[in-house]
């Protein structure tokens, strides 16, 4: 199942989950009514009364369900980090010396960088032993990874790779937007059980009261209602366990599945599932809210069989090794019982972690360059090819890669981050000097472009900021333009930290470089949007439901847009250029005639184009990616400039590309 097909099928999952809930809370509302007529005595009433009392109950059922999901939601705009806080969760420092906090940290950047997404934020949960991690936001910009304790210290390295991989499925499938959609809902059907617990209290409380005053008991009704209001609450407890197994249990197995294909092996992920069967803990966390989360998790956050939110634990093992025997785990346990297993021991006898002291040269977790010691997932790195390397490219190829890193793109990933200068890496990790970089890195490489660039930042942000734009830029006059994207989205963590403010702020900093001058060229312009489009989506996340429901027909003059300023910047000849442009509608809308005609205003005509080309539906906006690569590799060759663009392109239209460099060469 490709990136797109998962699209579907999430749209598909967020039309289950309105019908499920839809039900829930008719069951809900029905119990109610049952209870408000015999509580009030008005089964008695003549029919005009009769129904306007259960159309008053109704909307009231109805507006309590609805304002608490509502709230809920809202609530939960912070993002996934917000959702890593109530959970318990701390953020792991950049400069952590904990080799088992720098560890979980190189291998989420490295997950990101293969993903083609921006780096997460990163949570532990020191209170929880057991082995268990989730991912939550409403999009990968605003998203949050946590890992229980238990996790750093249970797993080894390619177990937590396993894990991570996982959850970062979830990111770029969009699963976490019906996560956390789910969580909202949830609320909404179990907050009558809330207000059952305090009227019947109030009841019981003032009937007693009552009683001693002779008044007859008539808090009685008060009393049923909280009591109604309860069995209905435990009716919402029952449709959110089977609305949470519903949503949640055939993903998982997807996401194992993408695990895998991540890492190109199964002992990662099978290794973590099997000491979860074999360890006292197993997944089990200790937080109140753990039922609230429980469909996000990686692993089953209770000890309970009614209505799983993830199929069994020996099912999930076999799906990945068949030979599986699941006697195995009673084994595992009875040898875990006196002596539980020790991630970082077991890094140390794989060779990927050394068995020196940390503080000692080569010990993980060294301040001076915050970086795990080379293991296995960095040896033999392949280098990418030079700037004016032309490779090989099938765009079915492409389209199979979108949202799918293959091992390559990770160990990829990994060679990018020891490719990236350490001075590099500490300031985009810095919440000072992460700021600077970035507008550094989007200033143009053109000297005349650059001053106008400078002078509109210090007119309207200050010279502070602007000189320390300009300082970066001349840092980064030496990094090659494939890790340009990269060390951008290193930033993202440390971005978040800053106030809401100081982010506007850079908001309009990055909307003030791309505007500066309508000369900046096409690629300059691609990364300054990505970057301006996932701050926006960092800073104010969109927890609406999305359409997504635009057809191709209706979107002809973005796409042509697109695909002509594609055409004219990678052919100067303009009969080669229209005749790239024609392959990409062709393979966008046949049998369509689209002139060639490139917009004046050059790259800035894509503006208004974004939004109307991102609302696609995932078929046709499949199909707009396919177009792109025809355009970009007309020839059949591309450049890793070309590459790159392509990707920022991909991004943009929240289709996320991994690095391609080794997978499409031929």
């Amino acid at each position: 199942m490709n990136f797109f097909e998962r699209q579907r099928q999430v749209r598909r999952l967020s039309t289950r989950l309105v019908l499920l809930f839809v039900l829930a809370v008719v069951g809900i509302v029905v119990v109610v009514n049952i209870a408000a007529l015999f509580a009030f005595n008005a089964t008695t009433a003549d029919p005009g009364q009769l129904a306007g009392f259960v159309a008053m109950v109704t909307i009231a059922t109805v507006a309590a369900i609805g304002l608490a999901a509502l709230v809920r939601t809202l609530a939960l705009r912070g993002g996934g980090g917000k959702v890593a806080r109530e959970l318990g969760g701390v953020p792991v420092p950049a400069n952590t010396t904990d080799p088992e906090l720098r560890r979980l940290r190189n291998v989420v950047e490295e997950m990101a960088l293969a993903s083609g997404v921006p780096v997460p934020e990163v949570y532990v949960l020191p209170e929880e032993t057991a082995i268990n991690a989730f991912a939550a936001g409403w999009t990968p910009s605003d998203a949050a990874v946590a890992v229980t304790r238990g996790a750093l210290q249970r797993l080894n390295r390619d177990e937590l790779q396993g894990v991570i991989a996982h959850e970062f499925s979830h990111v770029v499938n969009g699963d976490m937007r019906l996560n956390i959609r789910l969580m909202g809902l949830l609320f909404g059907i179990l907050f009558l059980t809330v207000i059952g617990r305090g009227l019947a209290r109030a009841g019981v409380i003032g009937g007693g009261r009552s009683r001693g005053n002779n008044s007859g008991g008539s808090a009685a009704p008060l009393a049923l209602v909280g009591l109604a209001l309860l069995v209905a609450g435990y009716v919402g407890v029952l449709a959110g366990r089977l609305i949470q197994a519903s949503v949640s249990r055939q993903r998982e197995y997807l996401a194992d599945a993408s695990a895998v294909q991540y890492t190109r092996q199964t002992r990662g992920i099978a290794g973590a599932l099997k000491k979860i069967g074999g360890l006292t803990d197993g997944s089990e966390l200790k937080s109140p809210k753990r039922d609230e989360v429980g469909h996000m998790l990686f692993g089953e956050a209770a000890r309970t069989s009614w209505f799983a939110t993830h199929p069994p634990l020996a099912d999930r093992i076999k799906a990945l090794e068949p030979s599986f025997d699941p006697a195995e785990l009673q084994q595992l346990s009875r040898r875990w019982a006196a002596a539980p297993p020790s991630g970082r021991q077991e890094d140390v006898a794989m060779g990927l972690a050394p068995a020196a002291a940390p503080g000692q040269p080569g010990a993980p977790g060294r301040p001076a360059a915050g970086r795990e010691t080379p293991g296995r997932a960095r040896q033999a790195q392949p280098g990418p090819p030079g700037r004016g390397e032309r490779v090989r490219v099938a765009p079915e190829e492409v389209l199979g890669r979108v949202a799918a890193p293959t091992e390559s793109a990770y160990t990829h990933a990994a060679a990018i981050l020891d490719r990236i200068p350490d001075p590099l890496l500490d300031r985009a990790r810095d919440r000072e000097a992460a700021v600077p970089l970035l507008l550094g890195l989007l200033l143009s490489a053109e000297p005349e472009i650059r001053q106008h660039q400078y002078a509109a930042v210090a007119q309207r942000h200050g010279q502070e900021l602007a000189d320390g734009a300009l300082r970066a830029a001349d840092d980064l006059v030496e990094l090659p333009a494939e890790l340009r994207l990269p060390l951008a989205e290193l930033t993202f963590p440390a971005l978040r930290e800053r106030p809401d403010a100081e982010l506007e702020s850079l908001l309009a900093a990055v909307f003030t470089l791309i505007h500066a001058d309508g000369a900046i060229n096409v690629t300059e312009y691609c990364l300054s949007r990505l970057l301006l489009a996932e701050l926006e989506e960092s800073l104010r996340p969109d927890s609406r439901w999305r359409t997504d429901r635009r057809k191709l027909t209706d979107t002809r003059s973005a796409a042509a847009a697109l695909l002509a300023i594609l055409a004219q910047v990678g052919h100067p000849d303009r009969g080669e250029a229209e005749r790239a442009y024609q392959a990409g509608v062709g393979t966008l809308l046949p049998d369509t005639n689209l002139p060639y005609a490139p917009p004046e205003n050059g790259v800035l005509a894509l503006e208004t184009a974004w939004p109307v080309l991102d609302g696609l539906r995932p078929g046709d906006k499949e199909r707009l990616v396919a177009a792109t690569v025809a355009v970009i590799s007309h020839d059949g060759m591309m450049t890793v400039p070309e590459i790159e663009l392509l990707r920022t392109i991909c991004g943009l239209l929240h289709c996320p590309l991994p690095p391609m460099v080794g997978d499409v060469t031929g």
